[in-house]
């Protein structure tokens, strides 16, 4: 509904969608909208106004609150629901993430250039454009390695300030992390079962 008056708006007097443009099916369905506050419909005094304008009887026309556009706005920002995972490019795995994983990741990158070590390359693009399986309330998105590596440090920043238990599903279902070295603490990315394979400087 929101979206068909929207598409149809352009170009109308003060974005009043006209009966001529919808068919009576979705004109009917306007109340639900209506009452959700998402769609106006015009009175009479503006449907006199609308016919005076046309040079035709104007028996119905809608246009999207303030509230509505809103909605819309935030509908098309949300990334689309996916019933096939997406499939990892050459040197990519699909990594799955729990909302709160994904939230904590998100910060990660929202700090890019606050911190001494910025997340990988590339990463900040990859979680914006993650996509969310309904179905297995995880989301999805293709990494490489040296980005899986940074969501690694990333949720070892969460796990310092905050819950422990993302970074240490995220090392139990990817085999990375972060661990403070025991000379120093100076965090360093292990391979789980392997050890330490690398040392990061922070």
């Amino acid at each position: 509904m929101l979206k068909v008056l929207y598409g149809h708006e352009r170009g109308t007097h003060e974005a009043w969608v006209l009966d001529d443009a919808v068919p009576v099916s979705l004109q009917q369905s306007a109340e639900v909208a209506v009452r959700d506050g998402l769609v106006e419909l015009a009175d009479r005094e503006t449907r006199a106004e609308l016919s005076v304008l046309t040079c035709r009887p104007v028996r119905w026309a809608a246009r999207l609150t303030s509230h509505g556009r809103d909605v819309l706005a935030y509908a098309h920002a949300r990334p689309l629901e996916v019933t096939d995972a997406p499939q990892p490019g050459l040197g990519e795995r699909l990594v799955e993430l729990r909302p709160v994983q994904m939230s904590a990741v998100r910060v990660f990158v929202s700090l890019a250039h606050a911190l001494a070590t910025a997340p990988a390359d590339g990463l900040a693009e990859r979680v914006h454009g993650a996509s969310f399986s309904r179905a297995d309330n995880r989301w999805q998105l293709c990494l490489t390695a040296e980005q899986i590596a940074s969501v690694a440090y990333g949720l070892y920043l969460h796990r310092l300030s905050g819950s422990e238990a993302e970074a240490n599903r995220f090392a139990r279902d990817y085999g990375v992390a972060y661990r403070p070295a025991q000379q120093d603490g100076t965090p360093i990315l292990v391979v789980i079962g392997q050890g330490i394979v690398r040392a990061e400087g922070q």
